[in-house]
């Protein structure tokens, strides 16, 4: 799925004013007998579908819960991003239950009491959370011990590659480390006369396409954003540096201002959400990216002949093949919603029924969120697709991190990054430390 971010400044200030004078707004969880009489009654659910199939899609799985509860009926209102929702739970109308494109805010949910906590409903529903839900989920759904939201659906990102191109250059296999990715985007990229680009073997560009992310590369090096005492460790954490120099290296080999114009050829990074998209096109052999490209392959009626892969690791972090970057669309009853027992029946329900999970991926081509859903989803009969199934099995996958401040901290690092590339970090050790104090203090101000 295409993800719809809000700038988390403009979020967290409304956060802010929503929970001036407290954060810990958990109560017990008030249960009701789904199996008794009740007196019909409308839930409304905010989300950010906006495209017509996928809002129609969520909206006809949204209404499959009157099946289990004949008594309620439910209200979808697509187009709510998450700045929209925290306006609602500010002037004291929030939805019943809120769906959210940015696992990087639920820290802030969490931490302020906007989403309410969801581990009295799940306690006094005996659900146990480690049966339910691969490891990762957990990753991006909770923080200090507050589950205040769940997953629906998730994302991951895995290997892409073009069979023919990399059958022309002779590879019949996909790199499993990153030294094996670069040699071959090497020898896999294609020169014009003039000098330029053809073909890209890769595109390492950072901030290009959804996939080339410091966090996205990170994963390769099992490096980590905080240590123990939760300070930020991008410079302490041997894995960034070198994760960066192996980046740089490969964008100096095949040339930053080749890239950048064969990037801008493309169409820039709006290609990515067009049949213009690069891979699609036969124009780039390898690229990390979501499970969602498989939808978008299909629906832009490319050509490429392609499969998937688990993404490379590092040369010396194997054990990470077969894991990377998880975390998708999270659901949770926001601070102030007039029927939370009825709605905790509604998130419950989108949260872990089988069915409904089953049939949303299928639609959205998204990876389910609970081993059940994982075990018995149809999607798994496609071996493209079945590359991200694995990954978030594996309990090595993760999200980045929850922090008060979203995804401020990936943003900085990735503009870092980007400089890097572009050879203006004459010292990166230096640049790092600089980038771990900014980060503190972003922290302090929360």
């Amino acid at each position: 799925m295409r993800r719809r971010l809000v700038g988390f400044v403009a979020l967290a200030l409304l956060v802010a004013a929503c929970t001036a004078g407290g954060g810990d707004t958990s109560t017990p969880a008030e249960t009701i007998d789904p199996n008794a009489q009740h007196e019909p009654m409308t839930l409304t659910v905010w989300s950010n579908f906006s495209a017509a199939h996928e809002y129609k899609l969520v909206t006809r799985v949204l209404d499959t819960a009157k099946q289990k509860y004949p008594w309620m009926t439910i209200k979808h209102v697509g187009g709510k991003d998450d700045a929209a929702i925290q306006r609602a739970i500010n002037g004291g109308t929030p939805p019943d239950m809120a769906v959210s494109f940015t696992p990087s805010f639920a820290a802030r949910y969490c931490q302020t009491g906007a989403f309410q906590d969801l581990n009295p409903f799940l306690q006094a529903d005996n659900i146990d959370k480690t049966a339910v839900w691969p490891a990762g989920m957990f990753s991006h759904t909770s923080y200090n011990n507050k589950q205040c939201a769940l997953p629906m659906l998730t994302d991951a990102y895995g290997l892409y590659y073009n069979i023919d191109l990399l059958e022309k250059k002779g590879f019949s296999a996909p790199p499993k480390t990153l030294s094996e990715l670069a040699d071959m985007a090497k020898k896999l990229t294609e020169y014009n006369a003039d000098g330029s680009i053809k073909v890209a073997g890769f595109m390492p560009i950072l901030g290009f396409y959804s996939g080339n992310t410091v966090n996205t590369y990170g994963h390769a090096y099992g490096a980590q954003w905080y240590d123990s005492a939760g300070k930020p460790s991008l410079s302490t954490d041997p894995g960034w540096a070198a994760m960066l120099q192996w980046q740089k290296s490969l964008v100096d080999a095949l040339g930053y201002d080749k890239l950048q114009k064969f990037a801008a050829k493309l169409g820039g990074g709006d290609s990515e959400w067009s049949a213009s998209h690069g891979f699609e096109r036969g124009k780039i052999a390898m690229m990390l990216d979501g499970e969602w490209r498989t939808a978008f392959i299909e629906v832009d009626k490319s050509k490429v002949n392609y499969a998937t892969a688990f993404p490379p690791t590092a040369d010396d972090h194997t054990d990470l093949y077969g894991a990377g970057q998880v975390g998708g669309t999270i659901i949770g009853i926001p601070k102030g919603a007039k029927h939370p027992a009825e709605s905790w029946l509604l998130v419950k329900y989108m949260a872990t029924d089988s069915d409904a999970l089953n049939t949303l991926a299928k639609g959205l081509k998204n990876v389910p969120s609970t081993n059940e859903a994982l075990a018995n989803t149809e999607l798994a009969s496609d071996a493209r697709f079945k590359t991200f199934i694995d990954m978030v099995k594996n309990p090595k996958s993760t999200y980045k991190p929850l922090v008060p401040i979203g995804d401020v901290d990936e943003q900085m690092f990735g503009t870092f990054g980007e400089k890097w590339q572009a050879g203006n970090v004459p010292d990166l050790q230096a640049g790092l430390k600089r980038l771990d104090s900014q980060i503190a203090k972003q922290l302090q101000l929360g």
